[in-house]
Parts: C-alpha cells; sequence; structure tokens
C-alpha cells in the first residue's frame, strides 16, 4: 500500500484534498500534516491519521514523513519565508525516503515576463529544487482562485462596481474544491511522474466580463470602473485591507490583465470528468458575497 501524506491538512486545499483521497484509496493509505492536530480532528474522526509538522521544524517534517511514499506539498503562505520551508521539506522527504512529491505552484507559462511578488520566483525556487532532487515530481500548476474574486474587487462590488486597473487579459479561474479534487485524482493514479499540468477554470473571463455576470446574477447594473493602480488601492484599503494585502490583490489583478492565466489545457476538465464550474456559475451562486 501507498502512504499518501498531504501537508496544510488544516488549511483549505489541503484539507478538501484529502477529503477527495478519501473517496479513491482507503483511509489507512491517506496522512495529514497539520502544525496543530487538533485542528484536524474531523479528519482523524473519518480515520486519517494525522501527524503533526512545521516546515520549519526540520526533526518534526522528518517524522512525519516516516514511511510515506507520495507527498503533496501545499504552498507555505506568501509573506513567509517560503524558500527555507520548502526546501526543508524537500531535504527531509529525501532523507525519509519518500519517492514522489506533488506540488501547486501558480501558473507561470513558459516564456512570460510577468512576476508576482512573493509567488513567482519562489514557486521556481521549488520547481528547480524538485527538478534537480532525484525525486519524481509532479506539478499541479493553479490560476487564481474563484473563491479569492471578493479579495481583489472588495467587499460592495455591487454597490461601488467593479473597479480595476483597465486590461484586456482573461483568467481561468477555478474553484478550490475542484483543484483540490484533480489533486487526488492524481495522487491515486501512476503515470504522472516528472509532469507538469495547468489546471485553468473555463472559459477566461476579464474583470469586465465579471462586472457584466454580476450585473446579470444581480439584477442591477454593475459598472466595470477603470482605475488607476492607487485608486485601485485606496479603493481596497478603504474597504479595510491593509496596504501589503491591497498590494498583493494588486499584483493578481496585473496578472489578470496581462493575459498571465488566460491559457487552456483542459487538464482540469479531464481529471475532474466533467467541465469545472465556470466563473458565471460561481458568480450567480455568490454575487451576495460581494455586497457589503
Amino acid at each position: 500500500m501507498t502512504k499518501i501524506l498531504v501537508t496544510g491538512a488544516t488549511g483549505n486545499i489541503g484539507r478538501m484534498t484529502l477529503q477527495h483521497l478519501l473517496k479513491r484509496v482507503p483511509a489507512s493509505d491517506l496522512v495529514g500534516m497539520a502544525r496543530d492536530p487538533g485542528k484536524a480532528a474531523a479528519l482523524a474522526a473519518q480515520g486519517i491519521e494525522i501527524r503533526g509538522g512545521n516546515y520549519l521544524d526540520r526533526d518534526s517534517l522528518l517524522r512525519a514523513l516516516a514511511g510515506v511514499e507520495k507527498l503533496m506539498l501545499v504552498s507555505a503562505p506568501a509573506f513567509t519565508d517560503r524558500n527555507t520551508q520548502h526546501q526543508n521539506i524537500i531535504h527531509a522527504a529525501r532523507q525519509s525516503g519518500v519517492g514522489h512529491i506533488h506540488y501547486m505552484p501558480v501558473i507561470h507559462e513558459r516564456g512570460s515576463a510577468f512576476t508576482l511578488p512573493q509567488v513567482t520566483e519562489e514557486d521556481r525556487f521549488v520547481e528547480d529544487k524538485l527538478q534537480a532532487s532525484g525525486l519524481h515530481y509532479t506539478f499541479l500548476g493553479h490560476p487564481p482562485f474563484l473563491e479569492s474574486l471578493p479579495f481583489y474587487l472588495g467587499p460592495n462590488a455591487l454597490g461601488t462596481g467593479v473597479r480595476a486597473p483597465a486590461g484586456a487579459g482573461k483568467a481561468g479561474f477555478a474553484a478550490q474544491d475542484e483543484l483540490a479534487e484533480a489533486h487526488a485524482v492524481v495522487l491515486s493514479q501512476a503515470g504522472h511522474e516528472n509532469k507538469s499540468y495547468a489546471l485553468y477554470g473555463e472559459p477566461a473571463v476579464s474583470f469586465a466580463d465579471i462586472a457584466q455576470i454580476l450585473s446579470e446574477s444581480s439584477g442591477k447594473p454593475v459598472p466595470f470602473i477603470a482605475a488607476s493602480d492607487q485608486d485601485f488601492l485606496d479603493h481596497l484599503m478603504t474597504s479595510g485591507l491593509p496596504e501589503p494585502a491591497a498590494r498583493f490583490a494588486l499584483g493578481w489583478v496585473q496578472g489578470v490583465n496581462a493575459g498571465e492565466w488566460g491559457g487552456q489545457t483542459g487538464d482540469l476538465e479531464r481529471f475532474l470528468g466533467r467541465k469545472p464550474t465556470s466563473a458565471a456559475e460561481f458568480l450567480r451562486a455568490n454575487f451576495r458575497a460581494f455586497k457589503g
């Protein structure tokens, strides 16, 4: 039996990945790693072994990875020392005899000059380390999350309009739960060694498209308002977002406008066996989240 460990078991992506794995492999083959195992009690109650582990504590990583064959490395949060954390777990995986690491970088297409601070360089660091590690690896590239749209636009887009810097780019936003489901499919199958996938949602949409969808969903006009970068930052900060977080949101919006996540690979649809949730479907179901 292959032991599969998923890090970040108390976070959204890690928890959802484990829940989807339960539908495909026995609970006895699954391990969740969490800094505070007590917060993963719901997973433990379903038969998943929960082990303590911290990316900054290499001894804890060695204990957590004992007997593990496949590792799903959930990215450390932005605004932390991601390189040290990721390097620690890669080294611990090699030392523990892990054979295959799956990682979830943000999609960065070959040849793109776009850089997302706190993300792009750190993801490339992991990719380079894994490719040089001698371990099998699989990269499951993420686009921006559908659930992050209120973060990018502020909590009251229905009232204030969709305010964003102008740009013609579009992004294939995807739902976190469906990305986690794709993780589970790949983790539970053979044949994905040393491969890279881009899990785009479809169809790609622009922020002007999002304004139109919100208008149709809410039954009231929601205009797209082209804003300068500073106006965009001021709008989010007025809504209560700290400046570093607002600047982080701006980076994502600039990436969308640059077309950074506008590709179409069909990978997500293929792993799900169905069309992924579209931006229109998500916004129709959740448009009230955009009203403060």
